[in-house]
Formats: C-alpha cells, sequence, structure tokens
C-alpha cells in the first residue's frame, strides 16, 4: 500500500459536523495548523503560515469526535493525506483532506478526561447527560483467569469531554 500517512498537531477550526449515512456515521471539521519559529530580530517566538486541513472520520470515532471535540480544541489527528485539485469558476483550487484514523487532544496544551464508549453502541454518549453529575468508580480489578474479559457491558457510558 503507498498511501500518505501523517500526524497533524492544530487547532479545530470549524465545529465537528456528525452525520449519520447508510454505511454508519461520518463526521467532519477543518483543522488549522500553524507552524511557530523564533524570530531572532524581534528575539520572541511568531506565527508562521496556517495550513486548514479537512479531516474526515468514520464509524465509533466519528461519534466520539461529535462527543468530544469543539471548536477551538487543541488535537492530534493521523490519518491518510488525501490532496485533492479542483477547477472551480476558471481557477485551481487545491484542497488537502485526511481520512482519520484516530484523533486524540494535545495533552501539552491542556488536559482531558478520557472515557470508553461501549461496545456495541452506535453512536457516543448522547449530549444529554450532564457533565456534573456523578458517575459510577470503573471497575478496576483484573479479570480472573478463563472468565470473560469483555466486561463493558457492566460498566455504565460516561460523558466524554475536555475538562
Amino acid at each position: 500500500m503507498n498511501e500518505t500517512l501523517v500526524c497533524v498537531v492544530g487547532n479545530v477550526a470549524t465545529q465537528p459536523v456528525c452525520r449519520e449515512l447508510s454505511t454508519g456515521s461520518s463526521a467532519r471539521f477543518r483543522l488549522a495548523v500553524t507552524s511557530r519559529y523564533w524570530d531572532r530580530e524581534k528575539n520572541e517566538w511568531t506565527d508562521g503560515h496556517t495550513n486548514f486541513f479537512t479531516v474526515w472520520a468514520r464509524r465509533t470515532l466519528a461519534a466520539n469526535v461529535a462527543s468530544s471535540v469543539a471548536l477551538g480544541d487543541p488535537v492530534v489527528v493521523q490519518g491518510r493525506l488525501k490532496v485533492r485539485t479542483e477547477q472551480r469558476d476558471g481557477q485551481s483550487r487545491v484542497s488537502a483532506d485526511v481520512d482519520a484514523v484516530a484523533i486524540g487532544h494535545d495533552l501539552s496544551r491542556g488536559t482531558s478526561a478520557f472515557r470508553r464508549t461501549p461496545r456495541g453502541e452506535a453512536s457516543a454518549v448522547t449530549q444529554s447527560q450532564s457533565h456534573s453529575q456523578p458517575e459510577p468508580e470503573p471497575n478496576w480489578e483484573t479479570p480472573q483467569p478463563g472468565s470473560r474479559l469483555d466486561t463493558t457491558a457492566e460498566r455504565q457510558p460516561e460523558p466524554a469531554g475536555v475538562t
């Protein structure tokens, strides 16, 4: 396989949009990536050029993005880079998309609370649950040898979000 895999670190530039399709969930958002460099003349860090990518997420990743990622969040995106060229109004336009495999918050710039999505759940936690409600403590015990390893059915869904 000759695919271009990239890891892009930036800020969410548009609110993620999630849609249910016949093939499953699909989400997209724009990601702004601005380079920074040390300006010796000014003796300070300076923002460079900003690149924008359209990030696409599918299936479970799309549902989790819709519940966890918001406008302005610093994120790390790993996926396949796809560069498209199209003609619009007589001009050639180039756009870069990332077909995401993994998306997460950039923990070098803040904190995040991870919540596992129960297996078999088509979408992530509903928006109606409040982050202020106390959640039950997860089962931290290691399963005994020979017991069922999948204990996700016993866990209560927890809201996903940035704290």
